[in-house]
């Protein structure tokens, strides 16, 4: 399938999903994650739920860090540019939703993309071979392009991969793992 099909099909799905779906279906993926091999990292990086677009609730992940003591990283998206800047969260941190309902650290101290260890990506669909289908702004392939070439790329989804999507791109970043309900696909 094409990119394009897969958002359209991938929003109708996440579309049908209710407030307590997407709960329960959130705490099967973070549950996931604390099987994967990825827990001696310092920095980690991961977004923000959009409610109104019915994204994974990365609240459950963002427990687990603060659990464990680990340096959680937030972004700010530039929508001018399709370029996020990085921001340490603390107790100090304020997070205000942009004109997108996407919730973003006001400031704070900022994070170079050399430092990040581990990425929760967002996306909509996802492939066999790791390829990711997103709302199509290229935000996260500029950022996972500069990141560190061991940087671990852990995509979340409520649904299981599609086998291929037709118009990859060369510069499209390909995920490490990808995490479902059911289980943990790793590229």
């Amino acid at each position: 399938m094409l990119k394009a099909e897969l958002r359209k099909k991938y929003k109708a799905l996440r579309s049908e999903l209710s407030t307590d779906d997407v709960d329960h279906l959130s705490v099967s993926i973070a549950n996931k994650l604390l099987k994967l091999p990825i827990w001696d990292a310092s920095f980690y990086h991961t977004f923000l739920t959009i409610e109104e677009q019915k994204e994974v609730n990365t609240d459950y992940i963002l427990n687990i860090l603060s659990g464990k003591d680990k340096h959680i990283v937030l972004s700010k998206s530039d929508f001018e540019t399709h370029i996020m800047t990085h921001y340490l969260l603390t107790d100090n941190t304020v997070i205000k939703k942009n004109a997108y309902n996407i919730p973003e650290p006001v400031d704070g101290i900022e994070i170079t993309n050399n430092k990040i260890e581990v990425v929760f990506v967002p996306l909509l669909a996802f492939d066999k071979k790791g390829h990711r289908v997103g709302y199509g702004k290229g935000f996260y392939d500029k950022f996972l392009a500069d990141c560190k070439p061991d940087t671990i790329k852990i995509g979340l989804s409520f649904f299981e991969a599609e086998d291929a999507i037709d118009d990859v791109f060369k510069g499209d970043v390909t995920l490490d793992y990808c995490v479902t309900p059911e289980g943990v696909y790793g590229f």
